[in-house]
């Protein structure tokens, strides 16, 4: 199983690291070159959302097919969380009759609500546990 960590660097900035080599700079949103914990959670869902949604995708529009996937959300800082995260799939559709258009819809929504891990725990909510131990 792959582990993961934040390494504190200075005041409010970390990075984050997994065992298989990645990094990810992490940092509040006054810090330049760093992405903010909620932004990383957008983020997670999107790209969740787009591997989920990559097979159905290609089948239908080619192994190349181009798409962005777009995740906005504002905080709700009384209660510092996001109330509603929204996300926008752009891909060409343009060859596709209305009813291929629907039917991909279709499938790609119940493939992102059976395997998208992220929008499934966000949707559901999970417990989160937390401890602190001396090094």
């Amino acid at each position: 199983m792959t582990e993961l960590w934040v390494d504190r660097t200075g005041v409010r900035r970390y990075v984050g690291r997994s065992s298989r080599g990645a990094e990810v700079l992490v940092g509040s949103e006054d810090v330049e070159g760093v992405f903010t914990p909620g932004e990383l959670m957008k983020i997670a869902l999107a790209a969740c959302s787009g591997m989920s949604s990559d097979q159905p995708l290609r089948r239908r529009l080619g192994d190349d097919y181009p798409a962005t996937i777009r995740v906005s959300g504002p905080a709700d800082r009384e209660q510092e969380r996001y109330p509603l995260l929204e996300e926008k799939l752009e891909i060409d559709v343009s060859n596709l009759s209305e009813a291929e258009v629907a039917r991909l819809l279709t499938v790609v929504e119940r493939a992102i609500d059976q395997v998208c891990t992220v929008g499934r725990t966000l949707k559901s909510g999970t417990e989160v546990k937390f401890e602190v131990a001396s090094r």
